[in-house]
């Protein structure tokens, strides 16, 4: 099986790991999911202050964003099944924090909507996710910040472009 173009680096790419040498400890990746975590870890302790789960304040979040109206398009964009998302849903909804309620265009879609309760709490969360980011990002210059987004973008970008193209459905 010959691999595809998509798959091989452009001829002109310089081969930072080799098979002889890879050390997984080292890897861009390995670092990147040592900074994910704790990312992760530092919110999950700011958010409890708040009451809010992991699972909890990203729905919050993207539904006073305007970005999640229903639970299909929360699970999507969360990158959740819809069964986690229901359940989700139901525990924001026990704590006064969201409502449901049947669309009055498509009496089957059910949209959803922050109580004055979930508003506070959403309105909580950006400064919570600003000082987080920030902590991480301690001793770095303006111009340091600017070009590790700039690279991060670009390693987005070249893992999109390497990803074999969808089938159609």
């Amino acid at each position: 099986m010959t691999p595809t173009s998509t798959s091989l680096p452009p001829a002109e790419a310089i081969a930072f790991y080799h098979a002889h040498d890879y050390r997984i400890g080292d890897t861009v990746g390995a670092l990147i999911r040592k900074l994910r975590l704790s990312i992760t870890r530092c919110i999950d302790a700011e958010m409890a202050r708040h009451g809010l789960t992991d699972a909890q304040w990203g729905p919050l979040f993207l539904i006073a964003a305007g970005r999640g109206r229903t639970a299909a398009a929360l699970a999507q964009e969360l990158l959740v099944n819809a069964g986690a998302m229901t359940r989700t849903l139901n525990r924001l909804e026990r704590k006064g924090l969201l409502l449901r309620r049947r669309s009055e265009e498509d009496r089957r879609l059910v949209m959803l909507e922050l109580t004055a309760e979930g508003e506070r709490a959403a309105a909580r969360i950006p400064a919570v996710l600003a000082s987080v980011y920030n902590a991480h990002l301690v001793g770095f210059s303006q111009e340091e910040f600017a070009a590790l987004q700039s690279m991060l973008a670009r390693m987005v970008a070249n893992g999109e472009r390497a990803q074999p193209a969808q089938a159609a459905s």
